[in-house]
């Protein structure tokens, strides 16, 4: 018999029976998590962990120094602890003891070795050469050398403190890998990967299916002393449709989609983005903040430019209901940002932003006229074509104070171009953390970061603001951290470089027997605690 849910999808779409070339005859069904990659998996590689659709298997099979929980907060991963010297500039880990590689046949047959500080030497040498090309070099920058100072003991030390550091060590490009396996399999080691992980890689069919296998002597255990992972394996597809993934899920055929096709936005949420009512006994729905921000941004670095003045940026932003714009446009997916540029997930303190208030933009704008007199006010405002809805919602919104916005569309590429090279006065982009840390945020702003050669398109100037940059950048102290972070924040608020609009969110719909699986605001995959009942 049909079930609601998936008579819903039956409904909408001819069912299209996809049929697996890989046999999972061996493995307990009951716990293979299953999931669809419908863009695809370039490597498993942690040296191109650039995209979620590469760093979710990568997650299962490799671990670093140090790891995030899902409330961003550096845990350790394989060391076991580590120190900072005063000055900021050199780290001292402690590596675990009894850390094993995945058995492989590069140790001998069925074998496997410790894991050392040795180990790491290597794989961050590795990640530096440019032979390998990682786009993931980048992470090792600000790095002046690094060494395994015994078994035991890696030291890093770097050029410059900088205080958001360990967070960059959680990404994956920083995973360790066994030298043995890299020259084994040279420029094959993305697809024959060996790593220390919850999971080990079994097999993958290009295109078709992507197996990972239990890790029977991972080091994790639960709070109870049970052995982490629970899962027995991971099983990931290919189908490159949106809609035929969400098929599948209909189906129970996998256990989880990350988001949702557009097409189905209506149908299972409501107005207020929850899960509709009939819905609610058959898919889990996990919400959380995601770190991206999406925003207008002004260019400031043409001297002519109307948007110099600070009155009419402040006008822009009291002039968008926010609200109204995620409700109606996006079923309150996301947040609207009423606070500032830095994401929700990231701060407790959040930053006072930009309320609606019609009469307020109403009067600045009427002082702006006055002080300029200028009678009409045209602007510029470019985006792709997957935001028209959001810019034409803008339109309308600035018309109602007398802002006439034309709106450019350029192919993204194009848009990406030109904002760099300042051809663009107001803009809509976004901006994804790259590092778990309000830093990788307020680097936007900072004078020394213009673009096209850093992440400042706005080319918005503030001596204070650097000054403050650059003390947040050495603050070793969290909580002062975070202060500094808030004034930087209010600041930027205060100047109105950019038009907030609002904070994304992560939306995640699995099976009703799936257990322990959670959010986390960078939006990675975490299946070792993960079940099904």
């Amino acid at each position: 018999m049909i079930k609601k849910f998936e008579h819903f999808i039956y409904l909408i779409f001819i069912s299209v029976s996809i049929t697996s070339c890989f046999n999972d005859s061996s493995l307990n069904k009951g716990q293979i998590f299953r999931y669809n990659e419908h863009s695809n998996i370039s490597s498993l590689d942690p040296a191109f962990s650039s995209t979620l659709r590469n760093i979710w298997p990568v997650n299962q099979l490799f671990n670093g120094l140090v790891q995030l929980d899902d409330s961003l907060n550096i845990k350790p991963d394989l060391s076991k602890s580590w120190v900072i010297s005063k000055d900021g500039k050199t780290y001292l880990f402690k590596i675990k003891k009894n850390i094993f590689f995945h058995k492989s046949i590069v140790f001998g047959k069925d074998s496997t070795r410790n894991v050392n500080a040795y180990d790491f030497e290597y794989s961050f040498k590795r990640l530096q050469d440019p032979k390998l090309a990682s786009p993931g070099a980048w992470v090792l920058n600000n790095v002046d050398q690094f060494k395994a100072i015994n078994d035991s003991i890696f030291s890093i030390k770097l050029k410059s403190p900088f205080s958001a550091f360990t967070g960059i060590l959680s990404m994956k490009y920083c995973s360790v890998v066994p030298k043995e396996a890299v020259e084994y399999y040279k420029s094959k080691f993305g697809k024959n990967p060996i790593g220390t992980g919850p999971f080990k890689f079994k097999n993958w069919e290009e295109n078709i299916k992507l197996v990972l296998r239990k890790n029977d002597i991972y080091f994790e255990k639960d709070s109870l002393g049970n052995k982490l992972p629970y899962l027995e394996a991971v099983s990931i597809t290919f189908l490159p449709d949106k809609k035929s993934e969400f098929m599948e899920f209909a189906q129970n055929k996998i256990d989880f989609i990350n988001s949702l096709d557009s097409s189905f936005k209506d149908q299972l949420l409501d107005i207020n983005g929850n899960l509709k009512k009939e819905y609610l006994n058959s898919i889990n729905l996990l919400t959380g903040p995601y770190l991206n921000t999406e925003y207008i941004g002004f260019f400031l670095g043409d001297d002519e430019s109307v948007l110099q003045n600070k009155k009419l940026r402040l006008a822009i932003n009291y002039g968008i209901d926010r609200k109204k714009m995620m409700k109606y446009l996006r079923n309150n997916i996301g947040y609207p940002a009423n606070n500032g540029f830095i994401p929700l997930g990231l701060q407790k303190n959040l930053t006072k932003g930009f309320q609606y208030d019609l009469n307020k933009a109403l009067k600045l704008i009427e002082e702006y006229k006055n002080e300029t007199q200028k009678k009409s006010i045209e602007i510029v405002l470019s985006s792709d074509a997957n935001y028209l809805d959001i810019v034409e919602f803008i339109q309308r919104e600035l018309l109602k104070i007398g802002i006439n916005v034309e709106i450019n569309i350029l192919p993204p590429s194009s848009l990406r171009q030109a904002k760099s090279n300042g051809k663009l006065e107001m803009f809509r982009a976004s901006w994804i953390a790259d590092y778990a840390d309000a830093q990788n945020y307020l680097s936007l702003f900072y004078s020394k970061n213009l673009a096209p050669n850093g992440p400042n398109y706005t080319h918005f100037k503030n001596d204070y603001y650097d000054l403050l940059f650059l003390k947040m950048i050495e603050e070793q102290s969290k909580i002062k951290r975070n202060k500094l972070y808030q004034k930087m924040d209010s600041l930027i608020i205060q100047e109105a470089p950019i038009v907030p609009l609002y904070y994304d969110k992560i939306m995640r719909f699995s099976q009703k027997n799936v257990m322990g699986l959670e959010t986390n605001p960078i939006n990675q995959l975490n299946l070792k605690r993960v079940y099904k009942k």
